[in-house]
């Protein structure tokens, strides 16, 4: 039975391409089967892996269908599975405000930035400055935003420039438009053609 059957297919190219074509299809198929139950166990920390990632950012926020924001930045991170959901901005953050009419109310630029979406909440870091729609700016380390209350604050050290002299002071909290604010342990005024180095102080509370 053997030797016919042999003989047969030898005689028979057609049939042995077939029986070939059959027997790789069913190793291929045996291969990539195994493949597909493979399992890679990937660790996933919250806290630490961002989900969304965007870089050299220029856009326009809403709020209740009216334009209210402009923000600026190079890094744009999210943590949208963290304990406290927030967007990071470790290259620093460029926000200007604007009011119902888009006219420009208050801008604020910081070395670094963190976003507390569920509160409504930024918290900004090193070299804060802030410039109001009067003209004042505001200078400090830390500064604090919530877009809930509208107020800004910071327990930081403080240096405001007005039109006509610099105050300085530890402790600050304004409306977010900057033009309503109060200094809580004022330290000086010095007239604003004063050396700003010589009006600038180490900020040491802690």
């Amino acid at each position: 039975m053997i030797i016919p059957l042999l003989k047969l297919l030898s005689n028979n190219k057609n049939i042995t391409a077939a029986l070939f074509a059959a027997v790789m299809f069913i190793l291929l198929s045996t291969s990539c089967g195994k493949e597909n139950k493979e399992v890679v166990d990937v660790s996933f920390d919250p806290e630490k892996s961002y989900t969304m990632k965007a870089l050299d950012i220029s856009t326009l926020i809403s709020d209740s269908g009216i334009t209210r924001y402009r923000l600026n930045t190079k890094k744009w991170l999210v943590f949208e599975k963290a304990a406290e959901p927030h967007w990071y901005f470790p290259d620093g953050v460029y926000v200007e405000k604007f009011d119902t009419l888009f006219r420009a109310e208050a801008s604020i630029k910081a070395d670094t930035a963190y976003y507390y979406d569920k509160k409504g909440l930024w918290k900004l870091i090193g070299n804060v400055k802030v410039s109001s729609l009067a003209g004042e700016r505001f200078e400090t380390s830390l500064l604090f935003w919530d877009q809930r209350t509208e107020k800004v604050y910071s327990d930081k050290f403080i240096r405001i420039e007005q039109a006509e002299r610099v105050i300085t002071g530890i402790g600050f909290e304004s409306n977010q438009s900057m033009t309503l604010y109060k200094i809580f342990n004022p330290q000086g005024v010095f007239p604003v053609s004063e050396s700003r180095a010589d009006s600038l102080k180490q900020d040491t509370v802690k």
